[in-house]
Formats: C-alpha cells, sequence, structure tokens
C-alpha cells in the first residue's frame, strides 16, 4: 500500500490564535497555494480530516473522499482561537513543560491525540484491498504517523517540520512500514 499524507495549506492566522479542532480559514489566496500541489487521480481511498481548511483541498481537486474525526488536528479545548500570548501563564506554562500529557481545560493532550489517531492509522494499514491511498490531513497527525512508524519520543514530534500543501509517501509492504518522501 502506498500512503500519501498532504497538509492542508497555509491558514489565514494574523492574530497567532491557538487553532486545532476550530475551524481556521485558509489563506484568502489559498488558490494560489492550491495550483502548486501536485495530485494523482488515481486513489483507492481518499479521507481527509472534517476540517474546512483540509476538505477544501480535496473539494478543489474534485477528490470523491470520506472524512475521519480521528484525523482532525489537537484539540485545544478553552484555547482554540485565543491569543497564544493571552492564554493565563498558569495554564499554558505547565503544557509548555508537559504538551505529552497536560491538556487545556476541555482539550485533550498528546496522548489522547495520539490514541485516536493510532486507531486510524492501524486501521487503515490493515486494509487489504486497498493500494493507494490520500489522506488529507494536519501536521500533528503526519508527525504522530511519523513517530508511530520510527518510534521516537513523543516529547520529541516537534523536532520534524511539517510543511503546508506538502506531502508525506509512505509505503506499506508484506508488513514492513517505510517512510519515502516527508515534504515532497
Amino acid at each position: 500500500m502506498e500512503i500519501h499524507l498532504i497538509r492542508h495549506t497555509s491558514v489565514e492566522n494574523p492574530d497567532h490564535l491557538c487553532y486545532g479542532f476550530a475551524e481556521m480559514p485558509l489563506r484568502n489566496d489559498f488558490e494560489e497555494d492550491l495550483k502548486i500541489i501536485q495530485i494523482d487521480q488515481d486513489f483507492d481511498l481518499i479521507i481527509s480530516s472534517p476540517s474546512q481548511r483540509c476538505q477544501l483541498l480535496a473539494k478543489y481537486f474534485q477528490l470523491n473522499h470520506e472524512t475521519d474525526e480521528r484525523i482532525r488536528e489537537m484539540n485545544f479545548g478553552d484555547w482554540e482561537l485565543k491569543k497564544w500570548d493571552e492564554i493565563p501563564e498558569e495554564e499554558i506554562n505547565p503544557w509548555y513543560e508537559d504538551f505529552v500529557t497536560i491538556k487545556a481545560k476541555n482539550g485533550e493532550n498528546l496522548l489522547e491525540m495520539q490514541s485516536r489517531v493510532a486507531e486510524f492509522w492501524n486501521e487503515l494499514i490493515s486494509k487489504k484491498s486497498v493500494n493507494k491511498v490520500l489522506i488529507v490531513t494536519h501536521a500533528g497527525v503526519i508527525r504522530l504517523i511519523i513517530q508511530a512508524i520510527l518510534q521516537f519520543p513523543l516529547k520529541n514530534m516537534f523536532s520534524i517540520q511539517i510543511d503546508y500543501g506538502k506531502k508525506t509517501v509512505i509505503d506499506v509492504k508484506n508488513g514492513l512500514v517505510s517512510i519515502r518522501n516527508i515534504n515532497l
């Protein structure tokens, strides 16, 4: 199986708001960003995050897709759509020190996100009748999939740069999972 993971294109966020689950619009000229992306048309399965910033990419390329809640970005709960520098220090500082287990009120921590992404990933790679898949999603989801493959500590996942509108290609063959490209 060949799996293409693509991150949505750049968002319009001049106020540096915290967002994950919340809807955040793409840049005003997002269609210019989309013109640069090269996407095949021969996928057996296309799955998008339900976030509009992901679905717009699938719709632009006229891809018949389904959505899956498990590949949404992290849920920042009460921090969603607040300016990062306006989140109270007593809330944000513990998260900065341990974003793996600490979470925003009414949000999720990285372990919880990892669990839902792993459930999605394991279900996907167990499909026998699928040869080529496109997943339209977010940087956090792509990093967690790479982390699951390479088995490095979760606290290191932000060491991987996942660019807007770029693909990561993964091969699954005879039980072996390998990362072919990142930010293609």
